[in-house]
């Protein structure tokens, strides 16, 4: 099969891609650096020729939910019309857990991106995920008052984004099921304690305290909106075994 990946360069495109070409079959990576705009359409209809499914991961670093929307709405409409266009029979979205839960400005963004899938002419399927391991890697570069790092207390319950890649792949390549059962890590989480392990791996050895951010998603995810329900898929790698294998 060939299976286009947008947003094939960023953390878990990566992934995708690699788990497309280990399924022994042929992606094609649709990103800015790859000469294709999603919000624009530049290049999209000439990369997706001959293309069979579309794995949508592309993603915008905004956190304001006007922006968000217009990205999302722009980006994935192009995407799925396009796709149409090229016959491609499937087109499976990348969402997240929660995000009809948690009134986060990025997340009013994914809700607006899965109506476009929603109403696709390419028969769909969508898989919400939890927050990758990644997560404390971001979390701690960014959370910050002045120099001093910090550690916002909240659940998750962090999956790796290699197996979230591998079930797109396995997504991609069946029939199209619609909204499918979330997935997720082996097991629950603290943000906070994550942040700091990450922190003392790459030897930061300063003082990282724990502080209940003020904002809808760490409220949201501090209350376990952003954990997954009892019928989800739950994933193999724990984060201390992500950070063992860095």
């Amino acid at each position: 099969m060939r299976i286009a990946v947008a947003g094939g360069t960023g953390v878990v495109g990566r992934h995708t891609v690699e788990a497309v070409h280990d399924a022994g079959h042929e992606a094609i990576v649709i990103s800015r650096s790859r000469g294709v705009d999603l919000v624009t359409g530049e290049g999209l209809d000439a990369a997706l020729q001959g293309v069979d499914a579309v794995i949508d991961v592309a993603s915008v670093n905004t956190l304001k939910a006007a922006a968000a929307i217009e990205f999302f709405t722009a980006a994935t409409g192009n995407l799925v019309s396009a796709a149409a266009d090229a016959g491609a029979s499937h087109v499976v979205l990348l969402s997240i857990v929660g995000i009809d839960r948690i009134p986060y400005d990025y997340y009013a963004g994914k809700v607006a991106q899965e109506k476009v899938v929603e109403a696709s002419r390419v028969p769909w399927t969508i898989l919400r995920a939890t927050q990758f391991h990644e997560f404390a890697a971001q979390m701690f570069d960014r959370a910050k008052v002045g120099p001093l790092h910090i550690a916002p207390n909240a659940r998750t319950q962090p999956v790796a984004a290699r197996e979230v890649a591998e079930r797109l792949v396995t997504l991609a390549t069946g029939r199209p099921q619609g909204r499918v059962r979330d997935l997720a890590g082996p097991r629950e989480e603290q943000l906070a304690e994550m942040i700091r392990a990450f922190a003392r791996h790459e030897g930061y050895r300063g003082w990282i305290p724990a502080l209940n951010v003020p904002g809808p998603q760490m409220a949201g995810m501090r209350a376990g909106d952003a954990l997954p329900g009892q019928d989800a898929d739950l994933g193999r790698q724990t984060f201390a075994d992500w950070l063992a294998a860095r």
